[in-house]
């Protein structure tokens, strides 16, 4: 192996596709992206043109390698990592979808999840999966798909249209169809994935209603998902080795191995994770258990909090109220008045994620008074990240005992100074904001570098050291309180709305 290899990582977001050239230490070298179109055919439904995503992950990986010709030869292989709730069903002799995607914060699975909690299978669904019954999920969302096209029903039954999250239709396009694949960590986020079994349950199947003549095979995620030429970009096929879910791939890449290690990645939305070691353990305090890894058989489990909108809503700010026309004009704003004058912003856009698990709550902004300017509203909304990382984050720390000092940070919004220092702050621990916003492209890396055998063990992983900004608390804990005894108050005067 040259010392100067590369892999190329695809990492396909909820807003966009990115690739990147990343050198088996965790540098990256170069990246392009491309967003894709968010379509929204009706309130609370979210969905992506998943043939528009392939193709961007072509162009963008085509003019990436163009400009660094110079590395072809040094390409090693070819990770992915990927939004991971986000589902499509495609055809499988062409592997072009059949309907869009349909994306994780769509809450069109509503109806049928409150049917199914009526019902009495919360617990069943709990014990299984470690997940919550919740449209955040793919079942109830493929239930509704199903259920309103008998076609695709049919189709799905016999094996002529597949099932997969994003990450297994990537690698069958990729692959021209002869590798359809998982890996563990998107596969148990589905809600018919056994997590102490590791693999598919028919028992979960059932209570969803649904019916497959196949499933993607699932693989470790330093495994070789076949072979591919970018669609005729490369002249001599690679290997896709290195796939994973990007929540659990940003904790793996921040070399959260041990139990009690935690990361909170700001995308979009945001994942809280705190690994909680290698027996499968349920929450009753509102985190969901996920499957962080299976290496070399053995799984890791870790408790996790799911926010739905963190990063969005600065993106919202920008797009729907055009509070500001950048989102790093946030940190200025919110910078320029002393506080938020007791301004709350609730992001239950698309309902409450942990602690709360409220689909039907939707978003407020509280609090407001006549002195009230852009910039208190502005800077309410990115304390309300803060907040909500803060919620789930106390809700973890209550119910497994462990003593934080420390949570790692990653994600887009790792930027933005203001929004760090307000976490260390609320929670009274030291942040490490990486450097590069990029770790769970680099997760899927290392999984890649696994898998090659270039390191041979998580030990040998934690070696690598990344650059990071540290953050410690600068505001009293009594402070601290009284601002989150106030998010408190605002959450359940939404919550008290929707009873």
């Amino acid at each position: 192996m040259s010392p100067d290899s590369v892999f190329l990582a695809i990492d396909q977001s909820t807003a966009s596709s990115k690739v990147m050239l990343c050198s088996t230490d965790g540098r990256v070298l170069d990246q392009l992206a491309l967003t894709h179109t968010q379509i929204y055919p009706k309130a609370g439904w979210v969905e992506h043109d998943a043939e528009e995503i392939y193709h961007n992950v072509l162009k963008a990986a085509t003019e990436l390698l163009q400009r660094n010709s110079d590395k072809l030869d040094k390409l090693l292989a070819i990770c992915i990592t990927n939004q991971r709730e986000t589902f499509v069903i495609f055809d499988q002799k062409t592997g072009k979808p059949v309907y869009n995607a349909i994306v994780w914060q769509c809450r069109r699975g509503n109806g049928f999840c409150n049917q199914l909690i009526a019902n009495g299978n919360e617990e069943t669904i709990h014990h299984l999966t470690g997940l919550k019954i919740d449209t955040y999920f793919p079942a109830s969302k493929l239930h509704w798909l199903l259920s309103n096209y008998p076609d695709v029903r049919s189709k799905l039954k016999e094996g002529t249209v597949l099932f997969g999250t994003i990450d297994t239709y990537l690698i069958y396009r990729l692959t021209r169809g002869k590798v359809y694949a998982t890996d563990h960590t998107n596969a148990s986020r589905t809600l018919f994935y056994d997590i102490e079994k590791l693999g598919w349950s028919q028992e979960l199947c059932d209570v969803f209603e649904l019916e497959f003549g196949r499933l993607p095979d699932i693989r470790e995620s330093s495994a070789w998902f076949g072979d591919t030429d970018l669609g005729g970009s490369l002249e001599k096929r690679i290997p896709i080795c290195g796939v994973m879910g990007d929540s659990q791939s940003a904790l793996f890449a921040q070399h959260c191995f041990s139990t009690g290690d935690a990361k909170v990645t700001f995308g979009t939305g945001s994942s809280l994770m705190l690994n909680i070691g290698h027996q499968k353990r349920l929450s009753d305090r509102g985190s969901v258990t996920a499957l962080a890894w299976v290496h070399r058989g053995k799984p890791t489990y870790a408790f996790e909090g799911i926010t739905n909108f963190t990063g969005a809503t600065i993106a919202w700010m920008r797009d729907q109220l055009q509070l500001i026309q950048d989102p790093s004009e946030s940190e200025a704003l919110a910078r320029s008045v002393e506080d938020s004058d007791g301004v709350y912003l609730v992001p239950a856009f698309v309902g409450l994620g942990s602690p709360y698990w409220r689909s039907d709550a939707r978003a407020a902004i509280l609090g407001m008074s006549p002195a009230t300017t852009r910039a208190h509203v502005v800077r309410a909304g990115l304390e309300s990240i803060g907040y909500i990382v803060t919620d789930t984050l106390n809700a973890m720390i209550d119910e497994t005992g462990v003593e934080l000092d420390l949570i790692h940070a990653d994600g887009g919004a790792v930027r933005n100074t203001y929004l760090m220092q307000f976490v260390a702050d609320l929670n009274q621990l030291k942040v490490h904001a990486a450097h590069s916003p990029e770790l769970s492209a680099l997760g899927a890396v290392f999984n890649g570098c696994l898998g090659l055998e270039i390191y041979s063990s998580l030990d040998d992983l934690s070696s690598l050291q990344f650059n990071f900004s540290e953050y410690k608390p600068s505001m009293s804990s009594t402070r601290a309180k009284e601002l989150f005894k106030g998010w408190q108050s605002a959450v359940q005067q939404v919550l008290y709305k929707y009873e």
